[in-house]
Protein backbone atom coordinates (compact mmCIF):
# COMPACT_ATOMS: atom_id res chain seq x y z
CA UNK A 1 0.00 0.00 0.00
CA UNK A 2 1.37 3.72 -0.78
CA UNK A 3 1.75 5.41 2.11
CA UNK A 4 2.53 9.64 2.82
CA UNK A 5 5.39 10.00 5.71
CA UNK A 6 5.61 13.87 6.92
CA UNK A 7 9.28 14.56 7.48
CA UNK A 8 10.27 17.02 10.55
CA UNK A 9 11.20 19.87 8.08
CA UNK A 10 7.62 19.67 6.71
CA UNK A 11 8.12 17.72 3.79
CA UNK A 12 6.36 14.68 2.44
CA UNK A 13 7.88 11.31 1.50
CA UNK A 14 5.62 9.41 -0.78
CA UNK A 15 6.42 5.86 -1.22
CA UNK A 16 5.62 3.90 -4.44
CA UNK A 17 6.18 0.05 -4.07
CA UNK A 18 9.56 -0.51 -2.37
CA UNK A 19 11.28 3.21 -3.41
CA UNK A 20 10.89 6.08 -1.29
CA UNK A 21 10.28 9.92 -3.29
CA UNK A 22 10.76 13.42 -1.64
CA UNK A 23 8.05 15.55 -3.22
CA UNK A 24 8.28 18.46 -1.58
CA UNK A 25 6.85 20.38 1.51
CA UNK A 26 3.55 20.31 3.42
CA UNK A 27 1.29 23.50 2.69
CA UNK A 28 3.40 26.60 2.75
CA UNK A 29 3.08 28.60 6.32
CA UNK A 30 0.01 30.92 4.57
CA UNK A 31 -2.15 27.90 4.02
CA UNK A 32 -1.12 25.56 6.86
CA UNK A 33 -2.23 28.88 9.62
CA UNK A 34 -5.80 28.89 7.59
CA UNK A 35 -8.69 26.44 9.07
CA UNK A 36 -10.24 23.83 7.15
CA UNK A 37 -13.12 25.43 4.77
CA UNK A 38 -13.69 22.10 3.55
CA UNK A 39 -12.48 18.62 4.02
CA UNK A 40 -13.05 14.74 3.82
CA UNK A 41 -12.32 12.08 6.23
CA UNK A 42 -11.67 8.22 5.16
CA UNK A 43 -13.79 9.40 2.23
CA UNK A 44 -14.91 6.52 -0.26
CA UNK A 45 -16.57 7.29 -3.53
CA UNK A 46 -17.33 5.19 -6.33
CA UNK A 47 -20.47 4.58 -9.13
CA UNK A 48 -23.10 1.89 -9.00
CA UNK A 49 -21.19 0.26 -11.91
CA UNK A 50 -17.45 0.06 -10.78
CA UNK A 51 -15.10 -0.15 -8.28
CA UNK A 52 -14.57 2.72 -5.90
CA UNK A 53 -12.73 5.45 -7.28
CA UNK A 54 -11.58 7.78 -4.13
CA UNK A 55 -10.54 4.36 -1.44
CA UNK A 56 -10.22 6.30 1.92
CA UNK A 57 -9.16 10.06 0.82
CA UNK A 58 -8.85 12.86 3.83
CA UNK A 59 -7.97 16.05 2.29
CA UNK A 60 -8.24 19.51 4.20
CA UNK A 61 -8.74 22.56 1.46
CA UNK A 62 -7.30 25.70 3.35
CA UNK A 63 -10.09 28.21 3.79
CA UNK A 64 -9.75 31.88 1.61
CA UNK A 65 -7.33 30.10 -0.81
CA UNK A 66 -6.95 28.93 -4.41
CA UNK A 67 -6.72 24.68 -4.41
CA UNK A 68 -6.09 23.33 -8.04
CA UNK A 69 -6.59 19.49 -8.26
CA UNK A 70 -4.06 17.90 -10.70
CA UNK A 71 -3.17 14.50 -12.21
CA UNK A 72 -3.91 12.34 -16.13
CA UNK A 73 -6.91 11.39 -16.56
CA UNK A 74 -8.35 8.80 -14.72
CA UNK A 75 -6.90 10.20 -11.73
CA UNK A 76 -10.26 10.93 -10.05
CA UNK A 77 -9.83 14.17 -9.74
CA UNK A 78 -13.94 15.02 -10.57
CA UNK A 79 -14.82 12.11 -8.98
CA UNK A 80 -13.34 13.60 -5.65
CA UNK A 81 -14.88 17.16 -6.55
CA UNK A 82 -18.32 15.71 -6.80
CA UNK A 83 -18.10 14.35 -3.53
CA UNK A 84 -16.84 17.44 -2.01
CA UNK A 85 -20.31 18.93 -3.71
CA UNK A 86 -22.27 16.62 -2.78
CA UNK A 87 -23.26 15.17 -5.69
CA UNK A 88 -22.11 11.88 -5.08
CA UNK A 89 -22.78 10.13 -1.58
CA UNK A 90 -19.75 8.69 -0.13
CA UNK A 91 -20.21 5.05 0.21
CA UNK A 92 -18.19 5.46 3.08
CA UNK A 93 -16.32 8.24 5.21
CA UNK A 94 -17.66 12.27 5.39
CA UNK A 95 -17.23 15.82 3.39
CA UNK A 96 -17.56 18.41 6.04
CA UNK A 97 -18.35 22.13 5.19
CA UNK A 98 -17.54 24.76 7.95
CA UNK A 99 -17.19 21.37 10.39
CA UNK A 100 -20.79 19.96 9.39
CA UNK A 101 -21.46 16.62 7.51
CA UNK A 102 -22.28 17.91 3.84
CA UNK A 103 -25.21 15.16 3.95
CA UNK A 104 -27.14 16.81 6.27
CA UNK A 105 -27.45 20.10 4.87
CA UNK A 106 -30.28 21.15 2.67
CA UNK A 107 -30.55 21.26 -1.05
CA UNK A 108 -30.71 25.10 -0.72
CA UNK A 109 -28.69 25.65 2.60
CA UNK A 110 -26.06 24.20 0.43
CA UNK A 111 -26.16 25.94 -2.43
CA UNK A 112 -25.81 29.36 -0.56
CA UNK A 113 -22.81 28.11 1.49
CA UNK A 114 -21.04 26.33 -1.92
CA UNK A 115 -21.08 26.82 -6.04
CA UNK A 116 -20.55 23.97 -8.71
CA UNK A 117 -19.45 24.53 -12.08
CA UNK A 118 -19.56 21.27 -13.28
CA UNK A 119 -18.14 19.86 -16.68
CA UNK A 120 -21.29 19.70 -18.54
CA UNK A 121 -24.03 22.49 -19.15
CA UNK A 122 -26.83 22.64 -21.06
CA UNK A 123 -27.18 26.01 -22.86
CA UNK A 124 -30.85 27.15 -21.63
CA UNK A 125 -32.39 27.91 -25.19
CA UNK A 126 -33.57 31.61 -25.27
CA UNK A 127 -32.11 32.73 -22.36
CA UNK A 128 -30.15 35.89 -21.76
CA UNK A 129 -26.70 36.30 -19.85
CA UNK A 130 -28.17 38.50 -17.51
CA UNK A 131 -31.19 35.90 -16.88
CA UNK A 132 -28.46 32.58 -16.96
CA UNK A 133 -26.62 35.01 -13.70
CA UNK A 134 -30.23 35.93 -12.17
CA UNK A 135 -30.54 31.94 -11.52
CA UNK A 136 -27.53 32.01 -9.65
CA UNK A 137 -29.73 34.15 -6.62
CA UNK A 138 -31.78 31.09 -6.85
CA UNK A 139 -30.49 29.99 -3.01
CA UNK A 140 -30.85 33.54 -1.35
CA UNK A 141 -34.91 33.91 -2.05
CA UNK A 142 -38.20 32.34 -2.11
CA UNK A 143 -39.78 30.41 -5.10
CA UNK A 144 -42.42 33.32 -5.81
CA UNK A 145 -40.01 36.00 -4.44
CA UNK A 146 -39.15 39.13 -6.97
CA UNK A 147 -36.17 39.93 -7.82
CA UNK A 148 -34.55 42.33 -4.53
CA UNK A 149 -31.60 44.79 -5.26
CA UNK A 150 -29.38 42.41 -3.20
CA UNK A 151 -29.78 40.10 -5.87
CA UNK A 152 -29.53 43.20 -8.80
CA UNK A 153 -26.34 44.11 -7.18
CA UNK A 154 -24.87 40.26 -6.76
CA UNK A 155 -25.17 39.57 -10.53
CA UNK A 156 -23.90 42.63 -12.22
CA UNK A 157 -20.95 42.23 -9.75
CA UNK A 158 -21.00 38.42 -11.50
CA UNK A 159 -21.39 39.76 -14.66
CA UNK A 160 -18.52 42.62 -14.84
CA UNK A 161 -16.20 40.29 -12.73
CA UNK A 162 -16.60 37.39 -15.30
CA UNK A 163 -16.04 40.24 -17.96
CA UNK A 164 -19.37 39.61 -19.83
CA UNK A 165 -21.35 42.65 -18.74
CA UNK A 166 -21.01 43.61 -22.58
CA UNK A 167 -23.14 40.14 -23.14
CA UNK A 168 -25.73 40.41 -20.35
CA UNK A 169 -28.68 40.90 -22.97
CA UNK A 170 -27.06 38.22 -25.62
CA UNK A 171 -28.80 34.96 -25.83
CA UNK A 172 -26.06 31.95 -24.58
CA UNK A 173 -27.37 30.05 -26.87
CA UNK A 174 -25.87 32.34 -29.66
CA UNK A 175 -22.42 32.95 -27.74
CA UNK A 176 -19.20 30.78 -28.73
CA UNK A 177 -17.87 28.02 -26.52
CA UNK A 178 -15.44 30.63 -24.43
CA UNK A 179 -18.34 33.45 -24.10
CA UNK A 180 -20.85 30.72 -22.75
CA UNK A 181 -18.08 29.02 -20.47
CA UNK A 182 -17.58 32.73 -18.80
CA UNK A 183 -21.47 33.37 -18.73
CA UNK A 184 -21.61 30.10 -16.82
CA UNK A 185 -19.15 31.38 -14.35
CA UNK A 186 -20.67 34.28 -13.72
CA UNK A 187 -24.31 32.21 -12.84
CA UNK A 188 -22.00 30.28 -10.12
CA UNK A 189 -20.18 33.92 -8.74
CA UNK A 190 -23.76 35.12 -8.33
CA UNK A 191 -24.77 32.39 -5.82
CA UNK A 192 -22.37 34.68 -3.60
CA UNK A 193 -20.79 31.56 -1.79
CA UNK A 194 -17.92 31.11 0.67
CA UNK A 195 -16.73 28.14 -1.32
CA UNK A 196 -16.68 27.34 -4.98
CA UNK A 197 -15.69 24.21 -7.12
CA UNK A 198 -14.76 24.58 -10.37
CA UNK A 199 -14.57 21.27 -12.42
CA UNK A 200 -11.80 21.45 -15.94
CA UNK A 201 -12.95 25.20 -16.77
CA UNK A 202 -10.65 25.89 -19.27
CA UNK A 203 -10.76 22.60 -20.71
CA UNK A 204 -12.04 22.98 -24.84
CA UNK A 205 -11.56 26.78 -24.89
CA UNK A 206 -8.73 28.80 -26.83
CA UNK A 207 -5.70 30.36 -24.83
CA UNK A 208 -7.19 33.70 -24.81
CA UNK A 209 -10.74 32.00 -23.17
CA UNK A 210 -8.15 30.12 -20.72
CA UNK A 211 -6.24 33.26 -19.46
CA UNK A 212 -9.87 34.83 -19.15
CA UNK A 213 -10.95 32.09 -16.70
CA UNK A 214 -7.74 32.08 -14.91
CA UNK A 215 -7.86 35.83 -14.19
CA UNK A 216 -11.24 35.55 -12.87
CA UNK A 217 -9.69 32.86 -10.14
CA UNK A 218 -6.56 35.32 -9.76
CA UNK A 219 -8.62 38.10 -8.95
CA UNK A 220 -10.96 35.67 -6.15
CA UNK A 221 -7.51 34.80 -5.20
CA UNK A 222 -6.81 38.47 -4.92
CA UNK A 223 -9.34 40.71 -4.02
CA UNK A 224 -11.79 37.76 -1.78
CA UNK A 225 -11.79 35.37 1.15
CA UNK A 226 -13.46 32.73 -1.26
CA UNK A 227 -12.31 29.46 -0.83
CA UNK A 228 -11.80 28.34 -4.86
CA UNK A 229 -11.25 24.38 -5.65
CA UNK A 230 -10.21 23.92 -9.58
CA UNK A 231 -9.48 20.79 -10.98
CA UNK A 232 -6.93 21.56 -14.11
CA UNK A 233 -5.19 19.72 -16.92
CA UNK A 234 -2.83 22.01 -17.64
CA UNK A 235 -0.60 21.99 -14.67
CA UNK A 236 1.67 25.15 -15.64
CA UNK A 237 -1.80 26.76 -14.96
CA UNK A 238 -2.05 25.09 -11.42
CA UNK A 239 1.90 26.24 -10.76
CA UNK A 240 0.92 30.00 -11.68
CA UNK A 241 -2.65 30.59 -9.92
CA UNK A 242 -3.04 27.91 -7.36
CA UNK A 243 -2.30 28.86 -3.49
CA UNK A 244 -2.20 25.17 -2.55
CA UNK A 245 -1.85 21.83 -5.28
CA UNK A 246 -3.21 18.38 -4.92
CA UNK A 247 -1.58 15.81 -7.34
CA UNK A 248 -3.59 12.76 -7.69
CA UNK A 249 -2.01 9.39 -9.34
CA UNK A 250 -3.20 5.76 -9.52
CA UNK A 251 -6.32 6.82 -7.50
CA UNK A 252 -4.49 7.91 -4.59
CA UNK A 253 -2.74 11.66 -3.52
CA UNK A 254 0.75 11.32 -4.85
CA UNK A 255 1.56 14.76 -3.25
CA UNK A 256 0.26 18.06 -1.56
CA UNK A 257 1.46 21.77 -0.46
CA UNK A 258 2.77 24.71 -2.48
CA UNK A 259 3.18 24.95 -6.19
CA UNK A 260 7.05 25.34 -5.59
CA UNK A 261 7.00 22.18 -3.21
CA UNK A 262 4.55 19.83 -5.71
CA UNK A 263 5.23 21.31 -9.38
CA UNK A 264 8.88 19.26 -9.71
CA UNK A 265 10.40 17.44 -12.77
CA UNK A 266 10.24 14.75 -10.34
CA UNK A 267 6.48 14.49 -10.26
CA UNK A 268 6.24 15.76 -14.03
CA UNK A 269 7.76 12.31 -14.76
CA UNK A 270 6.45 10.11 -12.40
CA UNK A 271 2.27 11.23 -12.78
CA UNK A 272 2.48 12.76 -16.15
CA UNK A 273 4.88 10.46 -17.46
CA UNK A 274 6.49 13.74 -19.08
CA UNK A 275 10.43 14.57 -19.35
CA UNK A 276 10.45 18.63 -18.26
CA UNK A 277 12.42 21.40 -16.79
CA UNK A 278 10.78 23.21 -13.93
CA UNK A 279 12.06 26.86 -13.61
CA UNK A 280 11.18 29.03 -10.24
CA UNK A 281 10.03 32.59 -10.73
CA UNK A 282 8.30 35.51 -9.30
CA UNK A 283 5.06 34.15 -10.89
CA UNK A 284 5.46 30.60 -9.42
CA UNK A 285 7.21 27.35 -11.17
CA UNK A 286 7.58 27.46 -14.94
CA UNK A 287 7.40 24.25 -16.74
CA UNK A 288 8.70 23.16 -20.11
CA UNK A 289 8.16 20.13 -21.54
CA UNK A 290 10.43 17.94 -23.27
CA UNK A 291 9.39 14.61 -24.76
CA UNK A 292 7.03 12.01 -22.96
CA UNK A 293 8.59 9.61 -20.69
CA UNK A 294 8.20 5.47 -22.69
CA UNK A 295 8.37 3.08 -19.36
Amino acid sequence: MDEDTALPDGGTLVERGNTSTLVGDEPSLDTEERESAISCEELVLGYPDGESVIDGESISIPEGCVTALVGPNGSGKSTLLNGLAAQLEPDSGAVRLDGRDIQSLGTKELARKLGLLSQENVSPGNLTVEDLAMHGRYPHRGFFDSRTEEDEIAVEHALELAGVSHLSDRDVGGLSGGQKQLAWIAMVLAQDTDVLLLDEPTTFLDLHHQLEVMEIVETLKRESEVTVVVVLHEIDQAARYADHVLARDDGAIYARGSPEAVVTEELLNDVFGVSATVESTDRGPRVTAHNAVHE
